[in-house]
């Protein structure tokens, strides 16, 4: 197997066994009857700060967890294969600010589920293959606009005409958003050609401020002389001492 398709298996193992993690929660909340929506962020309540943490965990039922569970994987694995040394930095500060301003901004009730952050790294993802201007980071910006473009409709109140946290979607997308511009100049980079860092200076003229540039007259061409030096012939002075030839 080629090393680039063993990084690809490798880049869905995290979010894999934290979907798992995800999915013995809700068996456990089923198999126990238990009611753990409490655990979830309640606004501007101090105790609702836990939720920042527990939120992710809980789900109404296994139609909003299979929701969440696909995207997920997928964003998650790209998200490692493609930025692998920001993958961790970018998943936390997404979990926490979606957590944080979601507390601070969100209606006073008690919001559960882990959509906030797949909104978080669909955002990332989009937006920083264009703020690098990369064109492989801009295929996967275009594929995530494929997969989840109706995502979009998520981000405003009550769109879809059910109960479901639109501000954990808008502020997670918005942490993805601003993490892609804060990050852009860490991790890959755009290739740089050498016709894009050639040094030009030598071919431009450069000119000091409030100084025309000087203008030297051209060196007159070197003058030629020419001497002429006669010598007399001496047969032609004494013609009587030639001798015709037979």
């Amino acid at each position: 197997m080629h090393t680039e398709q063993k990084q690809i298996l490798k880049s869905f193992i995290p979010p894999f066994i934290f979907i798992v993690v995800l999915w013995i929660v809700k068996g456990l909340e089923i198999y126990y009857r238990w009611d753990l929506g409490f655990l979830g962020v309640y606004p501007r309540h101090l105790e609702g700060l836990s939720g920042i943490l527990t939120m992710p965990f809980i789900h109404a039922d296994l139609k909003h967890l299979f929701s969440n569970s696909v995207p997920l994987l997928i964003l998650g694995a790209a998200l490692i294969f493609f930025y692998r040394e920001l993958a961790l930095r970018v998943f936390l500060w997404i979990y926490f600010l979606d957590g944080f301003w979601l507390w601070l901004g969100g209606r006073e009730n008690f919001h559960i589920g882990a959509s906030g952050l797949v909104y978080g790294l669909s955002s990332f993802l989009f937006f920083s293959g264009i703020f690098r201007r990369d064109t492989r980071l801009i295929a996967i910006s275009l594929l995530v606009v494929f997969l989840y473009g109706g995502l979009l409709w998520g981000i405003f109140p009550d769109f879809l005409g059910v109960e479901v946290s639109w501000e954990a979607h808008l502020y997670g997308a918005a942490a993805g958003a601003l993490l892609a511009w804060v990050l852009r100049k860490e991790g890959p980079q755009r290739k740089q050609y050498d016709w894009e860092t050639e040094d030009d200076t030598d071919e431009e003229m450069i000119f000091i401020e409030g100084e025309p540039p000087s203008e030297e007259p051209p060196l007159p061409p070197p003058s030629i002389s020419i001497n002429y030096n006669y010598k007399p012939n001496q047969d032609t002075e004494n013609p009587e001492q030639t001798k015709p030839s037979a």
